[in-house]
């Protein structure tokens, strides 16, 4: 698999292994299982893989990639706001992966420039263990534009994750070509750009060829995070990324995954309050869709529900 410049002399697949699948928010693989298939992936050549302090994986990658902790661009992120609360997610990244430093430090779900004022601590700091050395680069994720558009406030951020697909699903503040215009203006302003939510949460499944081709050929973006939930996925993402085609036996998973309430949810309100695209609120003492299409399948929400009321099946 063809590896590219992302930033700051780190070089990545096109490919990136998007683990949050993997844990406890979707899947719920174990270690052992979720680690042989970012084994697998590495063996068929990707070498860059995403995760978060939310999504806990760091698990499943200390077991899958062990023995290549050296050979691979390890993204990760938090939402740590001030220098104390990011020195203790950075110790507990590099602890768990049993690393001397991480490759690529994020912001996790970033809106705006007033959010990001708002994690200037947390931010200052990750620049200054990037001169020390634990850190290689720095940056945000974003399911908004505005959230692209404040990063380029600040010429020391290297690194943006932001949300886009064909459809448009889940962007907050924009349509696909806002999204994908302020992707080409960041990519002018020199920062590295690896895309999430090309299937929209698995929207697109049924179209995952021109769903992810579409993401791939944007100006601007390095490299796409896919999630995979099994060998097929695995061998067949490698294969569309290696050579431009699924294998002719694969078939995107035929059931589209969604996001299942409890009707004993006790409506606290947390799901809704941590949902970034708004697709939750409260009716009565329950939690219920505002509307199914707004929802990504980030499983955040789920996160949050301290009950455990929320899960994506």
């Amino acid at each position: 698999m063809r590896l590219v410049p992302l930033c700051r002399a780190i070089e990545v697949s096109e490919l990136c292994f998007g683990t949050l699948t993997l844990g406890p928010l979707q899947k719920g693989l174990t270690p052992k299982e979720g680690g042989r298939l970012l084994s697998l992936a590495f063996e068929l050549g990707v070498n860059f893989f995403d995760t978060a302090e939310l999504y806990g994986t760091y698990a499943h990658l200390a077991a899958g990639l062990s023995q290549r902790m050296h050979k691979v661009v390890i993204a990760t992120k938090s939402y740590a706001a001030t220098a104390a609360e990011m020195e203790k997610s950075l110790a507990a990244a590099l602890s768990s992966l049993n690393r001397e430093h991480i490759d690529i430090f994020l912001l996790h779900e970033q809106e705006s420039a007033h959010t990001l004022r708002g994690h200037l601590r947390a931010l200052e700091y990750l620049f200054a263990q990037r001169e020390a050395g634990t850190v290689r680069a720095v940056g945000i994720s974003t399911h908004h534009v505005a959230g692209i558009r404040a990063a380029l406030q600040y010429k020391e951020i290297d690194v943006i994750h932001p949300l886009i697909n064909k459809a448009g699903i889940g962007i907050v503040d924009g349509s696909r070509e806002d999204m994908a215009a302020a992707i080409l203006e960041a990519a002018k302003h020199h920062k590295g750009i690896y895309a999430m939510k090309a299937l929209a949460g698995g929207a697109l499944h049924q179209d995952a060829h021109a769903a992810l081709s579409y993401v791939r050929e944007l100006p601007g973006v390095a490299a796409v995070a896919v999630g995979m939930g099994s060998p097929a996925d695995v061998k067949a993402n490698c294969a569309l990324f290696s050579h431009g085609t699924f294998p002719r036996d694969y078939s995107p998973s035929q059931s589209p995954r969604q996001l299942h309430i409890e009707p004993w949810c006790t409506g606290c309100g947390a799901c809704v309050r941590h949902c970034p695209q708004g697709a939750l609120t409260l009716t009565g003492r329950h939690a219920e869709m505002v509307d199914r299409a707004l929802c990504v399948l980030c499983g955040y929400c789920v996160a949050h529900c301290r009950d455990f009321n929320l899960k994506v099946i």
